[in-house]
């Protein structure tokens, strides 16, 4: 079944109750249970389960392996760079934001454990690196993950996870997945689990599971929601194993649990997610290419342009490049903000993924220690009218 479809039905057989087409939202925190708690419905608390937070689940699961098809039905074989996988239903975990799923993967290695990071990562993945893993006893390196030799030669006896990000936040860097799944499973750690943080490039175009990856992250916060109006994130595993389990008893201990009706706006952005993948990802190529045209800008980072340095690895691993880009403004900081200041039919805003198209200086929202250049904007290139976006920018640049 192909992912259109799936992204149309994921989650949205119709009620049993009322036959409703629209998936229903419960919204109630406690449900009914026998004297002695008998669980007599399959709920007990919201901060357990959700039933509308299953419907999201189900679909995240689906679609990050869609040649898996409905979830139950058995076994998906795939080729990848380390040999002959089989692929078991896979499981997904819905949080209350991207870092509460972050922070929750985290929490489940052991004090000693040994962590590779990408230079370029989401700002407060690297914060969260910096300042709460030397208090839970876990070492990190933090290696440029686009070169598979830097990632095998960070590698030791007790790495536990290699935490990927591509396309990267906010430098667009493209990381191969199957090699980095091949070089640790050659390594001196054969059993570390590799993740790839999927938000900007959404299931519709890079799958990780199916490249190898044991783990996907997601913040449906973007492209997932996809309207600016809910806040989430996920984990999607290749199985329903011990590791579901560990995140599983997190969420619920530390209470990283989603609402009910954060989950049925993400599940209800799931549905339209192809249809503005591709319309995302076709207003961002020509946008990135009317801007590598601009005389005031240095450099686009945009992995659909040949001129990118990841430009063949995501063509061979993604089946389209997305909606998000970077640009360096020629000059500096104040360059970079005064184009920011001069855009009238871009919003100056953090977050992406959404309708309209947003630009950011990311030093600035970083704040101090940002690993960003001076002159870079981040750019979330929307639904609009592609050519008003440029005429926009170009009026901006000058």
């Amino acid at each position: 079944m192909n992912i259109e479809t799936i992204a149309i039905h994921a989650g949205g057989e119709p009620d049993p109750a009322t036959a409703a087409i629209a998936p229903p939202i419960h919204l109630s925190t406690t449900f009914e249970h026998g004297p002695a708690t008998e669980i007599l419905h399959g709920y007990t608390y919201v901060r357990d389960e959700n039933p509308t937070q299953d419907r999201l689940e189900a679909a995240l699961a689906q679609l990050e392996c869609p040649r898996f098809g409905k979830a139950g039905t058995g076994l998906v074989q795939f080729h990848e760079a380390s040999g002959h996988q089989k692929l078991e239903t896979p499981a997904a975990l819905a949080f209350g934001s991207g870092m509460g799923a972050a922070a929750a993967m985290l929490q489940t290695l052991d004090p000693g454990s040994h962590v590779i990071f990408p230079e370029d990562v989401y700002v407060h993945v690297r914060v969260a690196q910096q300042d709460y893993l030397p208090k839970w006893n876990i070492a990190a390196s933090v290696v440029d993950a686009t070169s598979v030799e830097s990632v095998g030669k960070a590698i030791r006896p007790e790495t536990k996870l290699i935490w990927l990000e591509t396309p990267s936040n906010p430098r667009m860097d493209v990381t191969d997945i199957a090699a980095v799944v091949a070089a640790v499973r050659a390594s001196k750690a054969p059993a570390a689990l590799v993740l790839v943080d999927n938000t900007f490039a959404t299931p519709v175009f890079q799958r990780p599971l199916e490249l190898g990856a044991d783990i996907v992250l997601h913040s449906t916060t973007k492209y997932c929601g996809g309207h600016s109006d809910v806040q989430g994130g996920a984990i999607v595993l290749r199985k329903r194993d011990a590791l579901y389990e560990k995140l599983y008893h997190t969420r619920l201990i530390l209470g990283a649990v989603g609402s009910p009706f954060n989950s049925w706006l993400v599940l209800r952005g799931l549905r339209t997610l192809p249809v503005r993948m591709e319309r995302h990802a076709a207003n961002a190529l020509a946008v990135a290419r009317a801007l590598e045209k601009s005389r005031n800008v240095e450099k686009v980072f945009y992995p659909g342009l040949p001129s990118h340095k990841g430009y063949e690895i995501a063509k061979r691993q993604m089946k389209g490049f997305g909606g998000m880009m970077s640009i360096l403004v020629k000059g500096g900081w104040d360059q970079a903000v005064s184009v920011a200041s001069k855009v009238k039919l871009w919003r100056n805003a953090t977050s992406l993924g959404g309708v309209e198209s947003v630009l950011e200086h990311r030093a600035s929202a970083e704040g101090p220690g940002s690993t960003a250049p001076k002159n870079l904007l981040r750019m979330s290139v929307g639904l609009e009218n592609a050519e008003d976006l440029i005429a926009d920018l170009s009026k901006a640049l000058g």
